[in-house]
């Protein structure tokens, strides 16, 4: 029976990948500061590739990706991007989704696929040696080339997500979202969720998924990513077998300028939930933005670092108010979000918020103290490693890197780039995020405006 032999595929993949992932999680040294070395060079249809020898273990991480993220959907397609991702893994050159997932379980690899606002693309693991890799590699090579988007799949996969997405525009932390990307961006293709919603999905057709996939999955819109147990040599020979037959494209898709906010706003939508759920934000910075570094260390002082951060002793460890608050900069092609985010007593939603305007508001205005800023950068530095201890890790760094044509010694320099933020990079930086241009969604309390998103007058005003 088909499902007695995918079972036993997934029984002998288990045997034979788990000793290795245990001695990935347990054994294997973290990197030095320094960070790998990261090879790089293009192929002939305009992809590039980056390499990251690793033989500490006998595994291979594998990825491709294209500029073909959630904000190329066309506007009436919403979901596109994301539905012609997903099912490029449910039928490609000739292989049905069974026999997909029979020969990648018969060698214990695992296929995935991973999809943002800005990227789309497909991962693999695989055991390094050669039978198991050669197998494994045929697989993911027609999957990123050749994928059919058989129709049968597309017509399940539509009703599936579609029911899904429906269930979830019902949870307030999701409505929070929309809201808040919607207020934030307009118009902008940075508005829409990754996954679509509901209505686009429904409305997908094959011929669309195709044409976008023409459109997007180009060579010169591809980084492919590899990090494990191959020389230069053989990781030329798989960049080649898994991108090197895609068409060359003209020109990288590009996006339009994010616009700034004219003005405050405030969204807030009542729920029956029993909390409030707050967003509070703010486009901000790009990933190629010099202020990458100072944005970094700063958020970590102001509510990315944890217990430590100042959100959290104000919000959460002197008052009460939230469970968990936390501030997080999101860096993409254009400028993504600066975020601030909490959950609190449907009660005790206006103090929660006025609370936590404060702290921001004080934090834009005077920055961190040197104190701060130094524990911050010992931090950030001192867990670097962790960040990297593993191939997985690796992986998406370097695809990072490849992706938004970051310095190929960006691993190498980080600590170093860290080190030397100091107290005026910080509150240069966070002086670009207009205390008076905030959006501020709740979700949950009671259908009144929020409080307004202005510094009291006796502040002052930032540039």
């Amino acid at each position: 029976m088909p499902g007695m032999s995918t079972e036993a595929s997934r029984l002998r993949a288990c045997r034979l990948l788990l000793p290795f992932l245990l001695v990935l999680t347990v054994a294997l040294p973290a990197r030095a500061g320094n960070g790998p070395v990261v090879q790089t060079w293009t192929l002939d249809n305009g992809a590039r590739v980056l390499f990251v020898e690793a033989r500490d273990v006998p595994i291979l991480d594998v990825a491709v990706e294209f500029r073909a993220g959630s904000a190329f959907d066309p506007s009436e397609r919403s979901g596109l991007a994301a539905m012609t991702q997903h099912l490029a893994r449910f039928g490609a050159g000739g292989l049905g989704e069974d026999d997909i997932a029979r020969r990648l379980g018969d060698v214990g690899a695992q296929l995935s696929g991973r999809i943002d606002v800005d990227r789309a693309g497909f991962v693999l693991r695989t055991l390094s040696s050669r039978p198991e890799r050669i197998q494994a590699l045929d697989v993911f090579a027609r999957v990123v080339q050749s994928p059919e988007f058989p129709l049968a799949a597309l017509e399940r996969e539509r009703t599936r997500i579609g029911t899904n997405l429906r269930e979830e525009a019902t949870r307030p932390g999701i409505i929070a979202s929309r809201q808040f990307f919607a207020a934030a961006y307009g118009n902008h293709p940075y508005a829409s969720r990754p996954l679509g919603d509901a209505d686009g999905v429904r409305a997908l057709t094959r011929d669309t998924i195709v044409d976008f996939r023409r459109r997007f999955y180009s060579g010169v819109s591809a980084v492919v990513s590899i990090v494990g147990d191959v020389s230069r040599a053989e990781a030329g020979e798989i960049a080649r077998q898994v991108a090197g037959t895609l068409p060359a494209g003209s020109v990288r898709p590009t996006l339009p300028p994010v616009p700034s906010l004219a003005a405050a706003q405030s969204r807030r939508v009542p729920h029956p939930s029993l909390q409030s759920h707050i967003l509070i934000g703010t486009p901000a910075a790009s990933r190629s933005d010099p202020d990458y570094f100072a944005l970094l260390v700063g958020n970590h002082v102001l509510g990315g670092g944890g217990f430590a951060s100042r959100l959290t002793v104000e919000v959460r460890e002197k008052r009460g108010f939230a469970y968990s608050v936390f501030s997080s900069v999101q860096p993409w092609l254009d400028r993504g979000p600066f975020q601030i985010a909490l959950q609190t007593r449907r009660d005790q939603t206006d103090e929660a918020l006025a609370v936590v305007r404060s702290v921001l508001f004080e934090f834009l205005s005077k920055g961190p103290t040197e104190q701060e800023l130094s524990n911050a950068r010992r931090n950030l530095v001192s867990g670097f490693p962790l960040r990297i201890d593993t191939n997985r890790e690796v992986l998406d760094l370097v695809s990072a890197i490849g992706f938004y044509d970051l310095p190929v010694d960006w691993l190498s320099q980080w600590s170093k780039l860290v080190e030397r933020v100091t107290r005026e990079d910080v509150v240069r930086a966070f002086q670009r995020l207009d205390p008076q241009r905030l959006v501020t969604v709740v979700v949950g309390a009671a259908d009144e405006p929020p409080p307004p998103a202005v510094l009291p007058q006796q502040q002052p005003r930032l540039r």
